[in-house]
């Protein structure tokens, strides 16, 4: 068995949050170590051009954009390695992180940075036409459809809130709903049907999606299964997915308060969590926001307090006992 690596500061993730997290860290003298995850680059990678990240006056390339941060952070000192951390032990410091290969990291902090998975109806055309058409991000790319046909997929507030804001840009908004109600608040509800140009599809289904150089519409049934079940093409420019995000917090429940969709809890706004030299950055503490701005920003404070926390904390051999795991876990 390989000997036991120890570092300084580990960061886990490499969207936004996690590279942001290794530039400051490194500048701190920290010397971090961080794992891009099983999506390199993040959620970012998987969409094209980015026109909301300051800095970038005519956009940039998605993939580009996390290329320019990986290479920022590594010129300043960052171990940036592939491969994911598949196992955590919070339950002491020096903490203990597990890799793919078996690899374990005793790491005196540590920076979670895993982010956030959008849910998908798992349609093999959503991968077709993923960054031509497809998104799972109105405020991250409603821009592209002004004065155009688009529709969103959900029932919930975040559908509503997602169809409300494309409401704002685009000329007309479908909403696709499986049930024949909306699931959100009533006050949400109130403002989609007060507001002109979105028309809910309650009872509806979406079967495919078809389009030459990208989505030009989708195949939708309502009332599938029914006796007067419709099939029928619902020509639109973009499609919007709102079903929801899981994150990537399944390896520290254990160890982590979290929310009940699995968001990690962090203390007062900061990116502290309840066990000490553990922080959370990005989208896996962020249900509101979820914008690469906003994870950014998270992954520069979680590594200030790392380095706050190295500063200022005793050493492992004096630090009070750990808090024991949940029950039943």
């Amino acid at each position: 068995m390989e000997p036991r690596e120890h570092v300084r500061c580990l960061i886990i993730g490499s969207g936004p949050a996690g590279y942001t997290a290794a530039i400051y860290a490194s500048r701190a003298n920290l010397a971090p170590v961080e794992y891009c995850g099983m999506l390199t680059g993040g959620q970012l990678t998987q969409t094209t051009v980015v026109e909301n990240f300051p800095g970038y006056p005519d956009g940039v390339d998605g993939n580009q954009m996390m290329m320019d941060l990986r290479q920022q952070a590594e010129r300043l000192g960052a171990d940036i390695r592939d491969g994911e951390i598949v196992k955590a032990d919070l339950s002491q410091a020096p903490y203990v992180l597990t890799t793919d290969r078996g690899v374990e990291i005793a790491a005196d902090t540590v920076i979670i940075a895993t982010g956030a998975s959008a849910k998908y109806l798992g349609l093999d055309d959503e991968k077709k036409y993923m960054g031509q058409g497809v998104s799972a991000c109105a405020t991250c790319d409603g821009f592209f459809y002004r004065r155009r046909t688009v529709a969103v997929v959900g029932g919930g507030d975040t559908a509503c809130e997602e169809a409300l804001y494309l409401a704002g840009l685009a000329k007309k908004v479908y909403m696709i709903v499986r049930k024949p109600f909306l699931r959100a608040s009533k006050a949400m509800q109130q403002r989609v049907f007060d507001t002109a140009n979105i028309e809910v599809l309650f009872e509806h289904n979406t079967l495919g999606l078809y389009g030459e150089n990208g989505v030009e519409g989708a195949h939708v049934v309502r009332r599938k299964g029914e006796a007067d079940e419709e099939r029928y093409d619902l020509p639109i420019d973009g499609f919007f997915l709102a079903i929801g995000h899981k994150p990537n917090s399944d390896i520290f429940k254990e160890w982590l308060d979290t929310d009940e969709t699995g968001y990690i809890k962090t203390i007062d706004g900061t990116p502290c969590t309840k066990v000490p030299g553990v922080f959370a950055a990005g989208d896996v503490a962020d249900p509101v926001y979820r914008q690469a701005i906003t994870a950014a920003a998270s992954g520069c404070k979680a590594a200030i307090e790392a380095d706050r926390y190295l500063r200022t904390s005793p050493s492992p051999s004096e630090a009070p006992p750990p808090t024991p795991p949940k029950e039943g876990r």
